[in-house]
């Protein structure tokens, strides 16, 4: 069997598509080995012993899939995210939760009468001025300060 490299080459031209996708009939060979022109190359397409094969794209049912599985919330795992933290949690979302927080801390510890009315409104008004990062440095300074009640 000799190389339809030819063959092949013209098809492709004439078809107007790349060489990979020029299908040549197999039980046609030895016609197709006996063309060597462009003539010869049309009337075999046109018989049908040359097609072309159909283009092949990329599926997209992987996508619709992964789009699906994020529309319910899932694949968004710490490995999933992108950007920085302030990208994902605005400055204004990280106070609100951060001053909630300490004002919720403030309230149980006047509650329970560890600190005084008056500690209570000074450490309201710090937590308030941006002084206080978390909960812990709250309890720090609390405790750098000896602001516990005595018994």
């Amino acid at each position: 069997m000799t190389s339809l490299k030819n063959q092949r080459r013209l098809a492709s031209q004439i078809l107007k598509i790349g060489q990979n996708r020029v299908w040549i009939n197999p039980e046609r060979i030895e016609d197709v080995e006996a063309s060597m022109t462009r003539e010869e190359i049309k009337k075999l397409i046109h018989e049908g012993a040359i097609k072309a094969l159909p283009e092949k794209g990329v599926s997209r049912a992987r996508a619709r899939v992964i789009h699906a599985k994020k529309k319910q919330k899932r694949r968004s795992g710490l490995g999933s995210r992108t950007g920085s933290s302030r990208a994902k949690i605005s400055k204004k979302e990280a106070w609100m939760s951060r001053i909630r927080a300490l004002r919720k801390r403030l309230r149980v510890l006047k509650a329970n009468k560890t600190i005084t009315e008056n500690t209570y409104r000074k450490l309201y008004k710090l937590a308030s001025s941006g002084r206080f990062v978390s909960v812990a440095d709250l309890e720090r300074y609390l405790k750098a300060h000896d602001l516990w009640r005595k018994r």
